[in-house]
């Protein structure tokens, strides 16, 4: 039945006027409601809220379907046990499920339920990828039918989905958790944004509203096993009413269905009389859309009975598709295929069967139904996760596309696909067809309609195609039209009939319902001695006999007629003027125009007929005969031997005698031949404008077939067209959606430029604008009609060299360049020539980027000035000085340090201090000072160090170090001056020894 969405309702008081509790308990003789709970993250509060509300004597069952480790024991029975006096017990194989009671599925283990029996099994998918809470609720919907009552609560991902599809199109009820209140809102909104939650509810109002529905629907309106006097007539004005706003007619829907579906949308509103429902109806638009949608049948899966697809692909494709042509289009009908997956799923048997025989072919699968909602799904190809349950994992990787919300068909099994919104029972059929699958859709229809369609099917089949139908449908008493290839299957070729035959059959069929019908379907098959006796009886004592229409034309031959007709020379024809044998045609002619005039019969007596050399005399009686189907005027001719006494009369009758007489006898003679030459005249005359009459029949005839043809090749370019329109809708959507996306990408590439302030021009090969950004304008002169012009013409204010040359070069050598320019407003730039290349590495232009490098620049004079500065500096300083970097490389010394030392600048500048001049300043004294000493403290002062200076001799020193730090503390530099104490007398120098200060 057909999905829908059904936001909160407005609480309505229950319809027994009593509170949930004090409703009336289902008699459990009569069967009693069970639920199907499904959840996962999140539902044991879900749960503990809900049987917080469930009475110990609700009545009811109620199985939990949770996601549980299939490695560890669950907690579940024992922890509801806590917050609930039901009994609450872990489910256990062949376990009988009883009212009053919990049951909840164990660990690593699959649950059904047949016959009220609980059933377990071991999953068959990996965990990860199992879907307890469909699996249970495909049982429960099977099972229970009509009075399946299914609830999801919080949880994440789909699981579910699929179950309350099924148990909504059994005819049950779903209720769905508020997503507001879900601690994980997946599961819910999954069920909610499918249109299959026909209640809403906060969970600790959940129990209230069941109880409320099973009083309403299982209790008050049980259906009694008879149908109501009135039956269908009582909701005759909603059937109308909603056949005028959609254009659909469900009056010959099944009435059972229709009447619940009904019922239902009444008791949602509190409205028991269907006239006033019909008075709602009529003045709410909206509710006639919910109604409609209430009214259709949306449950499907892939490969449903996949023992039938099976069969189709081993046993029904191959003989199809072996002798077809390449250029041969395999046409494909799937009539009520609601959100597309029986469609899919006969796409991807198909292009396994051309895989594997090698034999490839284009196939066209029209797939149609009335709901435009499920045709609108089927035609995005995207569905939940959970549908992994119904397809192998080999089908999955080849035919879909992981997405993060569920899977999506793969474009070679969509393109195979024509989706369109269609009413079968009234709209024109798909013609030419191969194959046609209508499955799980006639159950709905009344016999009528049955008989109806069948027809059409087999009229849009080509000659051996194949029907599809599901194992609860049959064909009827269409077995002329039909003949079993699987009987289990329900797979029937079409058998192959005349055009006329095929045409008296659909659109003149003769429909047996009510209760004519079912005595046709209950009269035993036997022996009927009545037709057994009658045949016997005209075989024996009926004469020969043909019947013929007013044109002479015979339609139906008794008995053995060769001694009175025979087939005329010439062009083969039933006409019986010109099959009559020699002699025959002017007395039958005569009976036959007398019995059409006087519409009694007529009698040609002793009418001479030439047979095999020699002559007998027949009787012919004419008889009018009615067809009481077709109201046709037809005539029975008969032909019997004359007797011995008429024949001799004939033979030995002789003219009188006499001049007189014998001169009467020539006139007549003279007028019999005169007569019989004109009655021949007008024979040929008459037989002359039936041979016209019958060129215009044939004629007419051609030109019908011809508008056939042309009707059919219509609805092919009608079919085509919707093809191509469904192709550009498809293109149009993947070309808005890469728009979108170029377009976003255009604007973060935008926004990149533009924050990184960086001045950017694209050119092409011949060095002509592409696109800048608006830093560029700081060195070229560009506006935004610019664009297309070549570089050369724009004004640029680079001072420092033509970069035009450089642009040339690396669009030769495909080799990037940089240097530095500066601009007549005195800032310098670092502008960086590089090849374009495209996302297939050819190079396309080059792109220039101006980065602004003004700051760097004054930095850099400032430091220079800086360090000429401290150079002077240090080069007035009386003392030796040198400056040292963190790994003790001379950095600078003083022109003291070089005259003391006896060092040259080139031999000292970025060396290590301990390797200058032959290692002389390796002083183990030294070392430790500038390893250990300074590291601990910022400096040391006044230490006496004693070395021998080679070339220099003995020298003693006073040694200052300080360490220059950054802002981060981190040493920088060091200064290091050596006092020359070596003449000084001791008295006048405050000297310190040791490890400094």
């Amino acid at each position: 039945m057909a999905a829908k969405k059904k936001t909160i309702r407005p609480k309505i008081a229950n319809l027994s006027g009593k509170p949930p509790g004090d409703i009336k308990k289902p008699d459990v003789k009569t069967g009693f409601p069970i639920i199907g709970i499904g959840a996962s993250a999140g539902g044991l509060e879900a749960f503990e809220l809900f049987f917080k509300e469930v009475p110990a004597d609700s009545g009811m069952a109620f199985i939990l379907v949770s996601h549980l480790d299939p490695g560890h024991a669950s907690m579940l029975a024992e922890i509801l046990q806590r917050v609930t006096s039901i009994p609450v017990v872990e489910a256990n194989n062949q376990m009988a499920v009883e009212p009053n009671h919990v049951y909840v599925i164990p660990p690593n283990r699959e649950l059904t339920i047949f016959h009220g029996t609980l059933q377990l099994g071991v999953p068959g998918l990996l965990r990860g990828q199992r879907m307890p809470i469909d699996t249970f609720l495909r049982s429960l919907a099977e099972d229970a039918g009509e009075k399946a009552i299914a609830a999801i609560f919080s949880g994440s991902g789909t699981d579910g989905t699929l179950g309350l599809r099924a148990v909504l199109g059994a005819g049950g009820v779903s209720f769905v958790q508020d997503p507001a209140t879900a601690k994980y809102d997946s599961m819910p909104a999954s069920a909610i944004q499918n249109g299959l939650a026909t209640f809403v509810f906060p969970v600790e109002k959940m129990y209230g509203e069941i109880a409320d529905y099973v009083h309403t629907y299982l209790v008050r309106k049980i259906p009694s096993p008879l149908p109501p006097p009135e039956g269908k007539h009582q909701y005759i004005k909603i059937l109308m009413i909603l056949r005028t706003k959609t254009g659909h007619d469900f009056s010959l829907y099944k009435e059972n269905t229709i009447r619940r579906r009904i019922e239902r949308r009444m008791d949602m509103h509190s409205i028991e009389d269907p006239d006033a429902y019909a008075r709602y109806l009529a003045e709410n638009p909206s509710e006639v859309r919910l109604l409609f949608k209430e009214l259709l049948i949306n449950v499907t899966s892939f490969f449903r009975d996949p023992e039938a697809f099976e069969v189709l692909k081993t046993e029904i494709l191959p003989p199809l598709l072996i002798d077809k042509p390449e250029n041969y289009v395999f046409r494909v009908w799937v009539a009520g295929c609601a959100t597309g997956e029986e469609a899919y799923s006969i796409a991807m048997v198909l292009r396994e069967c051309m895989d594997t025989a090698r034999h490839p072919l284009k196939v066209q699968i029209y797939s149609t139904d009335i709901n435009e909602d499920a045709i609108a799904v089927a035609r995005g190809g995207v569905y939940p996760p959970n549908i992994a349950i119904d397809i192998s994992p080999e089908r999955l990787r080849r035919f879909f596309i992981k997405e993060e919300t569920g899977f999506r068909i793969k474009k070679e099994i969509r393109e195979m696909v024509v989706f369109a919104v269609q009413d079968v029972t009234k709209d024109p059929p798909f013609t030419r067809l191969d194959l046609i699958s209508c499955r799980n859709l006639m159950i709905y229809f009344e016999p009528e309609l049955q008989n109806r369609l069948l027809p059409v099917f087999h009229y849009a089949l080509n000659p051996d195609g194949v029907l599809f139908i599901s194992p609860s449908e049959s064909i009827g008493r269409f077995t002329d039209l039909f003949a079993p290839v699987n009987r289990k299957w329900k797979f029937y070729r079409a058998r192959q009939f005349i055009p006329s035959a095929r045409t008296e059959r659909i659109f003149n069929l003769p429909v047996a319902t009510g209760q004519a019908g079912r005595e046709l379907a209950a009269t035993p098959v036997g022996t009927n001695f009545v037709e057994l006796t009658r045949g016997i009886l005209l075989q024996a004592y009926a004469p020969p006999s043909v019947i013929i229409d007013a044109d002479g034309t015979i339609l139906y031959v008794h008995g053995d007629t060769g001694n009175y007709l025979r087939p005329a020379p010439g062009q083969a024809s039933l006409n019986i003027m010109e099959m009559g044998r020699d002699g025959l045609q002017l007395g039958m002619s005569k009976a036959i125009h007398t019995a059409i005039k006087t519409k009694s019969h007529a009698i040609a007596r002793g009418v001479p007929v030439r047979t095999n050399g020699g002559v007998h005399h027949v009787d012919i009686t004419v008889r009018p005969l009615t067809d009481p189907g077709t109201a046709k005027e037809l005539l029975i001719v008969s032909f019997r031997d004359a007797g011995p006494e008429e024949a001799e009369k004939s033979l030995h009758r002789t003219p009188p005698t006499g001049k007189g007489q014998s001169k009467r006898v020539k006139e007549l003679e003279q007028e019999l031949t005169y007569t019989r030459e004109n009655l021949q005249a007008q024979m040929i005359e008459i037989q002359a404008a039936n041979e016209e009459l019958k060129s215009t029949n044939e004629e007419l005839q051609s030109t019908n077939e011809e508008l056939q043809s042309t009707n059919e090749e219509l609805e092919t370019s009608k079919e085509e067209l919707q093809s191509v329109n469904e192709e550009i809708v498809t293109v149009n959507a993947e070309l808005q959606a890469k728009i979108e996306q170029l377009t976003d990408i255009q604007n973060d590439m935008k926004n990149l430029l533009d924050s990184t302030n960086i001045g950017t021009i694209f050119l092409d090969q011949r060095l002509c604008v592409k696109r800048f950004t608006r830093e560029a304008v700081h060195v070229f002169r560009l506006v935004a009609t610019d664009a297309g012009r070549p570089l050369a013409d724009v004004k640029s204010i680079i001072v420092s060299g033509d970069i035009l040359v450089d642009i040339q070069e690396v669009l030769d050598t495909m080799v990037p360049r940089e240097k530095e320019v500066q601009t007549t407003d005195d800032r310098w730039y670092l502008a960086r020539f590089t090849p374009y290349r495209t996302l297939e590495n050819v190079i396309d232009g080059v792109v220039i980027t101006f980065t602004d490098i003004t700051a760097i620049k004054s930095m850099e004079v400032e430091i220079r000035r800086a360090r000429e500065v401290a150079e002077n500096i240090i080069d007035t300083v009386r003392e030796p000085l040198v400056v040292l970097d963190p790994e003790f490389k001379v950095v600078s010394a003083s022109r003291s340090f070089y005259s003391t030392f006896q060092a040259a600048p080139g031999e000292t500048i970025g060396r290590s201090l301990f390797e200058l001049g032959d290692r002389q300043w390796n002083i183990p004294q030294l070392r430790e000072l500038l390893e250990t000493v300074l590291p601990e403290r910022t400096s040391f002062e006044n230490v006496e160090v004693d070395h021998t200076f080679p070339g220099i001799g003995k020298r003693k020193m006073l040694l200052n170090g300080r360490r220059i730090e950054s802002d981060r503390g981190e040493s920088r530099l060091i200064l290091l001056a050596m006092e020359d104490i070596t003449t000084r007398s001791p008295e006048k120098a405050p000297v310190k020894k040791g490890r400094g200060t």
